[in-house]
C-alpha cells in the first residue's frame, strides 16, 4: 500500500500474544521492532514467558512515541462516566460436580501422559474445556437433551441470588457465556421461574439483534442473556446497571470488551460487574492468570496468552488439580 503514512486504529492492540502488536507496528512503522523471530527471543519470550519487568518497560519505551493511547479512565476523556464496580465471587461445587471434574482430570491426565505433539494439545483444550463446563453446570458437560437444571451447580445457585436482588430493585443485567449451550441452559431456567429473558448470540440475525437491543433498552426485559464472543463488541446497553460473567475468559480484553457494552458512554448510573468463580478448581488459576495479563497490558499494552497447551505435565496437574476447598 502505497502511503505518505500509515496509521492503525485499534481498541486492542495486543489481544493473545505480543506478535500481533508486531504486526502492527511492523506494517505502521516498518523496522522499528526488527524480524518477528528477533522480536520474540528479545522481547516477547522475556515478557510473556519470564514477567521480566525490565523487558516490559522496555519495550514499553519503544513503542510509546508512536502509540496514541485513550481510555475512558484518563483525565477529561469520560468525566460523565459513573463509577465501576468489580467483584469476583466465589461459590462451591456440587456433589455432582465435584465427581464429574475429578473424573475427568484422572482419566485425561493419564491420556495425557501417554500423547505427544498435537493429540496431546487436542487432549489439553479438551480437559480445559470440560472443566470449565463441569463448573458451569453438569447437563452442559455431560449435553443432556432434557435436563434436570436446579439444584445442579453452585454457580447457577448464586446467579438465582444476584437475579433476585437485581430484580428486586428493578434494576437490569447483562449475563455472559462464552457457551451457547450454557445460555440455553440459562434460558430454560430463568423461563420456568417466571424471569422474561432475550438471548443473543452468533446466529442471531442482525433485525433479531436490532429489536432485541431496543426492547432491553426501553425496559422490555430485565435479563440479556449474551455469547461472549457474538456480543463483546459494537452494542450499547446502557440500560444494564449489573453485568454478570457467569464463565471466565482466557484473555481480559475479551472480557473488559463485554463488560464495556454496559460501562459507555451514555452510561448514567453506576455499574457493577461480578464475575462467578468456582473455588479450588482451574477457574481460580484462570483468574490469577487474568490478574497478571492486566498488569503486563498496563506495562506494555499486551496481554500475551500463556502457552497453555505448552505447560508440563507437572506445571498441567497443578492448574486442573482439584483443591481442598472444592471439595
Amino acid at each position: 500500500i502505497g502511503a505518505r503514512a500509515r496509521v492503525a486504529l485499534t481498541g486492542t492492540p495486543v489481544e493473545n500474544n505480543l506478535s500481533e502488536l508486531w504486526a502492527i507496528l511492523d506494517w505502521t512503522t516498518p523496522g522499528l521492532l526488527g524480524r518477528l523471530g528477533a522480536f520474540r527471543t528479545r522481547y516477547a519470550q522475556a515478557v510473556e514467558g519470564s514477567r521480566d519487568p525490565a523487558a516490559a518497560e522496555r519495550l514499553a519505551r519503544l513503542v510509546r512515541p508512536f502509540l496514541l493511547r485513550r481510555r475512558k479512565s484518563d483525565p477529561g476523556i469520560a468525566p460523565e462516566l459513573p463509577p465501576k464496580t468489580e467483584t469476583d465471587r466465589a461459590v462451591s461445587l456440587t456433589r455432582e460436580q465435584v465427581g464429574l471434574y475429578e473424573a475427568l482430570v484422572r482419566e485425561t491426565m493419564a491420556e495425557i501422559a501417554r500423547a505427544d505433539g498435537m493429540e496431546r494439545r487436542g487432549l489439553i483444550v479438551k480437559l480445559f474445556t470440560g472443566l470449565k463446563q463441569i463448573c458451569n453446570h453438569p447437563a452442559q458437560f455431560l449435553k443432556e437433551e432434557r435436563p434436570r437444571i436446579a439444584g445442579r451447580s453452585g454457580k447457577l445457585e448464586l446467579l438465582d441470588e444476584l437475579l433476585d436482588t437485581i430484580l428486586s430493585e428493578g434494576a437490569s443485567v447483562l449475563v455472559f457465556t462464552q457457551y451457547v449451550g450454557m445460555a440455553r441452559l440459562l434460558e430454560r431456567h430463568l423461563a420456568a421461574r417466571g424471569v422474561p429473558t432475550r438471548f443473543l448470540h452468533g446466529g442471531t440475525s442482525i433485525p433479531e439483534r436490532e429489536a432485541m437491543v431496543e426492547s432491553f433498552q426501553k425496559g422490555g426485559v430485565p435479563v440479556f442473556l449474551l455469547s461472549l464472543k457474538a456480543a463483546g463488541t459494537g452494542l450499547n446497553l446502557t440500560r444494564a446497571e449489573h453485568v454478570v460473567h457467569y464463565d471466565r475468559w482466557w484473555n481480559p480484553a475479551v472480557e473488559a470488551q463485554a463488560t464495556d457494552r454496559a460501562y459507555r458512554i451514555g452510561q448514567t448510573r453506576p455499574v457493577q460487574v461480578h464475575r462467578l468463580i468456582a473455588e479450588g478448581t482451574i477457574e481460580d488459576r484462570v483468574a490469577d492468570m487474568l490478574v497478571r495479563k492486566r498488569a503486563l497490558a498496563e506495562a506494555v499494552l499486551g496481554s500475551g496468552d500463556t502457552a497453555l497447551t505448552e505447560l508440563s505435565d507437572a506445571e498441567l496437574s497443578d492448574l486442573v488439580e482439584l483443591r481442598g476447598d472444592a471439595r
